[in-house]
């Protein structure tokens, strides 16, 4: 149907907003089916930058899947890094870094940490809180990878001091050591 409404619209002229609003459903229709070479086919196919990028940012502030989210982050800093804004792009980015950040955590757990991707540094701490240093080992290698070079408000020391501050409240007994007396 999404096809044949397309179809419709290189004959008849579609306002421009309902054009957008088409697309939208139609890309994350396709990202919540998993079919990504589709999506991709689709944004490549619309003529105006301007409408692919309102329906890609569109699409990401649905909130799509995690591969949807982790899909669209990278198309719009592959596509349209220059026509966005400083804070949107920083925002992009961190959701970029977050959602691969949840792609190396264990798939049953993903759902409990989905609502931090656009965070990866509290994603971070409420990982140590949950104690999975484990998986936290795997997710600051993962960010140091992707930060090289890229500045998207936090950088590698943000990193760095978060797991100084939770190992040395690791450290820190709370309690007094008591005397001997003999």
């Amino acid at each position: 149907d999404y096809e044949l409404c397309e179809q419709w619209g290189h004959l008849y002229p579609v306002p421009r907003e309902d054009l957008i609003n088409l697309h939208r459903e139609h890309l994350l229709h396709l990202l919540e089916m998993g079919n990504m070479e589709k999506a991709f086919q689709l944004l490549q196919r619309i003529e105006d930058p301007g409408i692919c990028l309102a329906i890609s940012e569109q699409s990401l502030d649905q909130h799509p899947n995690l591969a949807g989210s982790h899909f669209l982050a990278d198309y719009l800093t592959a596509h349209f890094y220059a026509d966005l804004t400083t804070a949107r792009r920083n925002e992009i980015q961190a959701l970029y870094m977050g959602s691969k950040v949840l792609l190396t955590l264990p798939e049953q757990s993903r759902v409990n940490y989905f609502h931090l991707s656009s965070r990866p540094l509290l994603m971070l701490e409420q990982l140590l809180m949950n104690m999975k240093v484990d998986w936290v080992a795997v997710a600051v290698q993962a960010l140091h990878q992707l930060l090289a070079g890229q500045e998207i408000g936090f950088t590698v020391e943000d990193i760095d001091n978060l797991l100084s501050k939770y190992a040395e409240k690791a450290l820190n007994f709370p309690f007094a050591l008591k005397e001997r007396r003999s």
